[in-house]
């Protein structure tokens, strides 16, 4: 009889899609010379590789026609099954392989991506707001749903987060062409709009900021609120709410409209139908790049542990690198790093791929913890 081992791991940042990591895994697990049953279930917590994740889940495929975070114009994919479609931020408003610019990017092409769902029948978006090059609080998301910004002169703002310092009114904030349709914001991170947490502090140098610019950025941001308490919007509060920091400020702009928050592990545990696949498992594999303390904060890898040891099945977390003094914190009945075994990993695509398929072979010829009961 063999053993059903359910594989379901995150990408590893910067390395390979969850779908690699998936594969790599289970071409290991199947070579092992034991009978097992390698399911592959690629995950995602709201970041890079979502739209992906959810086609694999049975979601199509949509192409639309949005703005890319440097204004021009483009094609990103969106996935949609019967009334849900999930928008990603990085494939519409992420990096465009040109220099960053941070003062500059707009999530434009997010609001335009939302509208175009709604019209191929969603009635619920889940916004999976991760890998932004953008920077603007969501203003350009507010902007293709109708919003009008402008400056003292009266003259219309420039798109990105940098022209936001000069913003004086905002008028008509609402959501054109969304209908009834409802939001739901699926994000990794709990970070506030503003402040040492916010979206320009902490995640604006790594989207190319100086520190001049990571304080302009967190300016216009503030006027951003300032002037939308103004306009009679809860600004204030929904920039103070958990995630409203998420994706450059997608967060804050999404509960503005509405949006309700769900942690992006969550999210996709139940669009891939995690739980009934885990039910008829044995074992499952999990991992992300890096296990760390924000792993017990919920990142996608210890949200499996603790969903599969909930049914009784073990999981074990296969890792870019493990800074956990104790895996079993996070749930895990056993974690292997791919940099102990192979310190170029973290350079290589290729290596990373072939030291997870010895993993895999490594777990499956082991005597690893079965189901509980």
């Amino acid at each position: 009889m063999s053993t059903r081992i359910l594989v379901a791991p995150d990408k590893f940042k910067g390395s390979l899609s969850s779908s690699e990591v998936a594969a790599a895994l289970a071409t290991g697990l199947r070579s092992a010379g034991r009978p097992v049953d390698a399911v592959e279930m690629p995950l995602a917590d709201g970041g890079d590789g979502s739209v992906e994740v959810a086609l694999r889940a049975g979601f199509r495929r949509q192409p639309v026609r949005v703005t890319r975070a440097d204004g021009t114009d483009g094609v990103a994919d969106i996935a949609l099954r019967g009334g849900t479609a999930v928008v990603e931020a990085a494939l519409i408003c992420g990096p465009t392989g040109g220099p960053p610019s941070p003062l500059t990017a707009t999530s434009r092409g997010v609001g335009q991506a939302i509208q175009q769902a709604v019209g191929h029948g969603a009635g619920t978006v889940v916004l999976a707001l991760g890998g932004s090059a953008s920077t603007d609080g969501g203003a350009g998301l507010l902007a293709a749903l109708g919003a009008r910004m402008s400056d003292r002169a009266g003259n219309p703002l420039a798109p990105g987060g940098g022209p936001l310092t000069r913003l004086h009114r905002i008028t008509r904030v609402g959501r054109v062409g969304l209908g009834s349709a409802r939001l739901v914001l699926a994000a990794d991170v709990d970070s506030p709009l503003l402040g040492e947490r916010g979206a320009a502090v902490v995640f604006g140098p790594q989207k190319g900021a100086t520190p001049d610019e990571v304080a302009r950025l967190e300016a216009g941001l503030t006027q951003l609120v300032e002037r939308l308490d103004r306009a009679g919007l809860p600004a204030s509060a929904c920039a103070r709410r958990p995630g409203a920091g998420a994706a450059g400020g997608l967060g804050f702009a999404a509960f503005l409209l509405g949006a309700r928050y769900r942690g992006g592990a969550r999210v996709f545990l139940e669009l891939a139908g995690f739980d009934a696949a885990v039910r008829t498992a044995d074992l499952v594999v999990t991992g992300e790049g890096s296990l760390d303390e924000q792993t017990l904060a919920g990142k996608l890898a210890s949200v499996v542990a603790v969903e599969s040891g909930a049914h009784g099945v073990p999981a074990i977390a296969v890792a870019g690198r493990c800074l956990l003094d104790d895996p079993a914190l996070a749930g895990f009945a056993r974690c292997y790093a791919l940099v102990s075994r192979e310190p170029g990993c973290a350079r290589d695509r290729t290596l990373s791929a072939r030291t997870l398929t010895a993993i895999g072979r490594e777990i499956g010829q082991s005597h690893y913890p079965r189901r509980v009961g």
